[in-house]
């Protein structure tokens, strides 16, 4: 399955880290399907540690509980996910998902469960056990569930065959990866066999790799097993990390589109960091979540919404809803950057598109720390004629051969061209 769209969703890292209960991600799916499926949001993606019984917050808890199975398998936290009692697993949740015309995904980790290993525990479809295709020296540095699996061992491939027919059975659509994008040399081997079992389990899944930064010189490894991957580490409300982002887009744009989704990390917008307090929001200022969304857009990144969605307040959900923005995000072709100048002691930059249903997008950003007028004519992005250009987020139009236009320090304004 190619995706001709990069996946659009939520997440519940941001708001919830480890510790989302059943009961939270069935309200966010409730206001997605009230509030935001009509503009193609469609993924509710449970993140990392749903086997763990004792998660509550953004911090892991080394070395803690997780619930497996006789397979080697972690299965749900009952006491977190109840639907999932008496081995029913994802299922009813991701049944429920479904009902409301969404799609449901999950966080994993690579690797096989270390509790698995040091018990022994069986492997289905095999007659070897989790201690003889472990990998011990290969750990993730940051959390420390699992070990590698040795692709080279036999019951390797049975393993990871069992790991997704169960997820096909409970029916998830998405599958975020972890500890798998940014050290390939030695795990790029695992990788290929993770993707070959999703992709043999019989049911359509989006792989999505991370963390980040994943390696350019990889780049078409990841097109051949996974449908995104991540081009950062963790991606946070602060304005350093969406600066730096300018950057690692334009290393990416290349290789955006036509099924293969570099990406950019969630979008930490509304209310995120719940599990800290209920005031605890994003501290990204209204113009800089308009250049994080134009950005993201031109450059067709995934979009997973980090914030708490039930909590989410009017300008978030007109952020999340503008229709001319979503239609650049869907329909940008060839997306890159044209140029990065200085003006007025502030930096400019700006970054054009082809449009799919015809004449292009324009986007400028004003890096600085002070307003500025800037001009663009259309000469800059090759078109030597007159026309009309709609400004995406406000919906002005105008006749000319330029757009000129004041930004605020760290904002954005974005424009079809036609």
């Amino acid at each position: 399955m190619k995706l001709t769209k990069a996946p659009m969703g939520w997440n519940s890292w941001d708001c919830w880290g480890a510790g989302v209960t059943e009961e939270t991600v069935r309200k966010n799916a409730e206001f997605m399907a009230r509030h935001l499926k009509q503009y193609g949001w469609e993924y509710v993606v449970v993140d990392i540690q749903w086997a763990a019984p004792e998660a509550k917050d953004h911090v892991y808890k080394p070395f803690g509980k997780l619930n497996i199975d006789e397979y080697s398998r972690v299965i749900p936290a009952e006491n977190r996910f109840p639907s999932s009692a008496g081995g029913k697993g994802f299922a009813p949740l991701a049944q429920y998902v479904h009902s409301l015309g969404l799609k449901f995904g999950i966080h994993i980790m690579r690797g096989i469960p270390r509790a698995a290993v040091h018990e022994r525990r069986g492997i289905l479809g095999s007659d070897r056990r989790a201690d003889e295709i472990a990998r011990p020296n290969s750990i993730c540095e940051w959390n420390p569930d699992m070990y590698g699996v040795d692709p080279a061992k036999p019951g390797a491939r049975e393993y990871y065959d069992s790991v997704f027919a169960l997820y096909a059975s409970w029916g998830v659509d998405f599958v975020k990866c972890d500890d798998i994008a940014r050290e390939l040399p030695h795990e790029q081997e695992e990788l290929i066999l993770l993707s070959e079992a999703l992709h043999g389990c019989g049911r359509d899944m989006v792989l999505s790799l991370s963390p980040g930064p994943a390696l350019i010189e990889k780049a078409e490894l990841y097109k051949q097993v996974a449908d995104m991957w991540r081009i950062t580490d963790d991606f946070w409300d602060k304005w350093e990390l969406l600066y730096d982002m300018f950057s690692r887009a334009e290393k990416w744009c290349v290789h955006t589109g036509a099924g293969s989704w570099p990406d950019a990390d969630m979008l930490p917008v509304g209310a995120i960091l719940q599990d800290y307090g209920r005031e605890n929001r994003t501290k990204f200022t209204e113009d800089e979540q308009f250049t994080m969304l134009t950005l993201w857009s031109i450059f067709r990144s995934p979009l997973m919404i980090g914030g708490d969605l039930p909590d989410c307040d009017e300008f978030t959900l007109k952020l999340l809803t503008n229709e001319r923005v979503l239609e650049m995000h869907e329909n940008a072709r060839d997306s890159h950057p044209v140029w990065r100048r200085e003006q007025d002691g502030n930096e400019m930059i700006l970054w054009t598109a082809g449009a799919a249903q015809g004449g292009r997008y324009l986007a400028v950003f004003n890096a600085g720390e002070s307003p500025a007028k800037v001009t663009v004519k259309f000469s800059d992005i090759e078109l030597y004629r007159q026309a009309r250009s709609v400004e995406l987020w406000s919906g002005e139009s105008s006749e000319g051969s330029e757009i000129s236009a004041v930004i605020p320090p760290h904002g954005a304004k974005a424009y079809h061209i036609d």
